[in-house]
């Protein structure tokens, strides 16, 4: 049986600024416009948070049982270390899922935005579907497209809709966001490429090969500080995201330098504290931009 520190570490808690990060921005740019409720904020972080390990247990199980976890380079993975019986991490993931629904609905029933319902089972099939299911989505090089999408443009305007109408600095910042939480999929999916291609995962980067990774991750990179420069023609304050730029020094040394394996963890690992520091510095620039009405 898995002990509790192994299970904590199952879930992967390096992974947890992509979700706080979004709800960060999005909660920042509702008290931009003065519209800004705690409560919805915090059941919006919850959800993510609930989301976000439902995905990391999924994916310990799914990859588990696939046998594609045997070789690992990377965090624990229960399953397919044999350290928790697949069962225990599938109810995990979907407790979690569950928890995040209920959650969900709770948010829908406060804000009345009932729109949210179809986005949100949306959410959590693509969230099991990854790499569940007979054709996992995240085996065809799909992934960044998912993390972009829910934990980058859904959780942060889905957060700020509950409170107020979306701004454009919303947009920038959930595309901010979104390309960073990929390029931490990237990050992990380089590093996986030697065991992803003797398994038969065609992951985006088993597919763009090492090079064309590493330059797509600094792509992805670039376009929070693009974001950052549109969101300042109206916010100048969000200029201060900038100071996080100091943080991604070692990650875009790591994958500049061709590291690789093991190597690669500092990189992926720096790039989720700099999501975190870039988010927590854009949001602060947003709340200092504040105005009412």
């Amino acid at each position: 049986m898995a002990t509790l520190s192994q299970w904590i570490e199952g879930a992967r808690p390096r992974t947890l600024p992509a979700a706080i990060a979004p709800i960060l921005v999005g909660t920042a740019a509702a008290y931009q416009t003065g519209n800004v409720v705690w409560g919805y904020a915090l059941l919006a972080l919850v959800i993510a948070l609930a989301l976000q390990v439902g995905v990391n247990f999924a994916n310990d199980y799914s990859d588990g049982i696939r046998g594609t976890d045997e070789t690992r380079v990377g965090p624990v993975r229960l399953v397919g270390q044999r350290l928790a019986a697949p069962s225990s991490v599938k109810f995990a993931a979907f407790a979690c899922f569950f928890f995040a629904a209920l959650c969900g609905l709770a948010l829908i029933a406060l804000s009345g935005l009932w729109i949210m319902i179809p986005i949100g089972v949306l959410a959590i099939l693509a969230a099991w579907y990854y790499t569940g299911g007979s054709h996992p989505y995240g085996y065809m090089g799909l992934g960044e497209v998912f993390a972009f999408v829910f934990f980058g443009l859904v959780a942060t305007l889905g957060t700020m809709a509950t409170m107020t109408p979306l701004t454009p600095a919303a947009w920038w910042g959930a595309i901010g966001v979104g390309s960073v939480t990929s390029a931490i999929l990237v990050a992990n999916n380089l590093r996986d490429i030697p065991t992803d291609r003797v398994t038969g995962k065609r992951t985006l980067a088993v597919r763009m090969g090492d090079r064309g990774t590493r330059v797509f991750y600094l792509a992805l990179i670039a376009v929070a500080f693009v974001m950052t420069a549109l969101a300042a023609a109206t916010t100048p304050w969000v200029l201060l995201a900038l100071l996080s730029a100091p943080v991604m020094v070692r990650p875009v040394r790591a994958i500049v330098g061709g590291a690789h394996g093991r190597e690669l963890i500092p990189a992926l690992a720096g790039t989720g504290v700099f999501e975190l520091a870039w988010a927590l510095l854009f949001s602060v620039g947003l709340a200092l931009g504040h105005h009412v009405g």
